[in-house]
């Protein structure tokens, strides 16, 4: 294994077989020279460049449908792949007409906006700079590429925060501008939002500030549930280093933020005294009562039984909380602290395998997730594969459904090997994580020297409680970066 300076910029093509392979289109592996030669090509510069290429990519992807393709019941828009939520929730939610979300109530069976509300202002505010003339679809257009530039800024923020949530790391950005996943999925719904601020609530506790990142974890769960989650894997953590009081404080900022976005959109008053208002709660509502739908293991599961699934609610639940206590369960064994976006990637991915949905842009939850947590390039292609097969999956599932002639697409046989592939791999990319989490000498970031570059307060942190005797071997009798005795139990300071 080759040393690396503890100052130096680790350079994957130097570490990493498929990287090195990679760069022969651009002239070969980096050097150090070239890491110094121009100042002004940062890897913060170059990845969020890159990030900003691909997106603008996966913008042409979806011109089939921009030229026409965006209504219901039109099947080019899955025959292309280039299907999108944004043009039709534009009419479908009443914001052509001006209306309010949550307080003003909308035609049709869908009475109110069925997202969190930071994401319903996120798009109240893209309607505000969508011009009023001219037909719907043109306006529709013009609501699609508003919204598309502001989800923009959400994936350049997004690559620009894991190349420095680990400073030795900066080129690891690439894995999360490169991702086939960023360009396809980006513009199909909203979820960048959330992403971005959960990217940099990771990056404000990797700089040990737990305040601003509880409170960004709270404004991202004000956009999307999933942020949500990324307290369970910082409360084992932080009990395994007793580290409580960053702990709270992050909790409390979580709390405060959520509470200051909803609370004015959440509470209604009448006659009668404080309510919760209707049209806030339609996300929970809609969450709750939702059937089993496309991509998930209990939709596989209905369509080869023909199981209506009417307990997946029940069932998802169950195999989350079980999942969540292995995870803490790994977090307590395991011969070294696992860092946080390891723990990190492995509860969202949970969420993901075990929710009774997974829409095609879900994927975008996981991408900087799995850039940190398995900075590998192979491992991720390898599952960035399978995410991109059922994309094309359900798109082709869906032109064959609306088709009539049957002609076009594919059947759901096809349709629900798609969904095992990407189920498989995810799953592979949570057994590299687990097995690295085991066998911290397969970790590619702890192989460079380092502990836990995400883990801000934790990072190099002592234990105090673990579930394992004291490891032998090159671990020895104490933490390897010089932390507290490994007995069971409690460790003391």
């Amino acid at each position: 294994m080759t040393s690396v300076r503890q100052d130096e910029p680790v350079r994957p093509t130097q570490r990493d077989e498929v990287a090195a392979a990679g760069s022969e289109v651009i002239g070969g592996p980096i050097g150090r020279r070239a890491l110094v030669r121009s100042r002004w090509w940062s890897p913060v510069r170059i990845v969020g460049l890159v990030a900003i290429g691909m997106f603008a990519l996966g913008m042409v992807q979806k011109l089939p449908c921009y030229n026409g393709g965006w209504f219901f019941g039109a099947t080019s828009q899955y025959i292309h792949a280039c299907y999108s939520d944004i043009p039709h929730l534009y009419a479908g939610r009443g914001f052509a007409d001006g209306l309010v979300p949550y307080f003003d109530r909308l035609p049709g069976d869908m009475e109110f906006l069925e997202y969190p509300v930071l994401t319903g202002l996120f798009m109240e505010v893209a309607s505000w700079l969508t011009p009023q003339g001219g037909t719907i679809q043109h306006r529709e257009q013009i609501y699609w590429l508003v919204n598309a530039g502001m989800l923009m800024a959400c994936a350049a923020v997004i690559a620009v925060c894991v190349v420095r949530t680990h400073r030795r790391r900066p080129w690891d950005g690439l894995l999360v501008a490169l991702a086939p996943a960023l360009a396809l999925t980006a513009t199909i719904n909203w979820d960048l939002l959330a992403v971005a601020l959960t990217s940099v609530a990771v990056l404000m506790w990797s700089r040990s500030r737990p305040l601003a990142a509880g409170v960004l974890i709270g404004l991202a769960t004000a956009a999307k549930l999933y942020p949500l989650l990324l307290l369970g894997p910082l409360l084992v953590l932080c009990w395994r280093a007793g580290a409580w009081r960053p702990y709270w404080k992050a909790v409390a900022g979580a709390v405060v933020a959520w509470l200051v976005v909803n609370l004015p959109v959440m509470i209604t008053y009448d006659g009668s005294g404080l309510h919760i208002r209707e049209g806030w709660l339609k996300f929970y509502t809609f969450s709750q009562e939702r059937p089993v739908d496309f991509g998930s293991l209990w939709l596989l599961i209905s369509q080869r039984t023909g199981n209506s699934m009417e307990g997946a609610n029940t069932y998802a639940l169950l195999l989350m909380a079980l999942g969540c206590v292995a995870i803490a369960a790994l977090t307590l064994y395991a011969p070294r602290r696992p860092r946080f976006a390891q723990l990190a990637f492995l509860v969202v991915a949970l969420f993901i395998l075990t929710n009774k949905v997974y829409s095609p842009q879900y994927v975008l939850w996981l991408v900087p997730l799995a850039a940190l947590a398995r900075p590998r390039w192979r491992d991720l292609l390898i599952w960035q594969a399978g995410e991109v097969m059922y994309f094309l999956g359900i798109w082709m599932y869906l032109a064959y459904t609306g088709n009539g002639d049957k002609h076009q697409g594919l059947p759901a046989e096809g349709y629900q090997l798609a969904i095992v592939v990407h189920l498989l791999a995810t799953a592979y990319l949570c057994a590299v994580v687990v097995r690295d989490v085991l066998m911290p000498e397969r970790d590619g970031v702890r192989r460079d020297g380092e502990d836990d570059p995400s883990g801000g307060v934790l990072d190099h942190a002592p234990d105090v409680f673990v579930l394992r005797r004291k490891p032998r071997g090159p671990l020895g009798a104490t933490h390897p970066e010089g932390g507290a005795s490994v007995r069971w139990g409690t460790t003391g300071d």
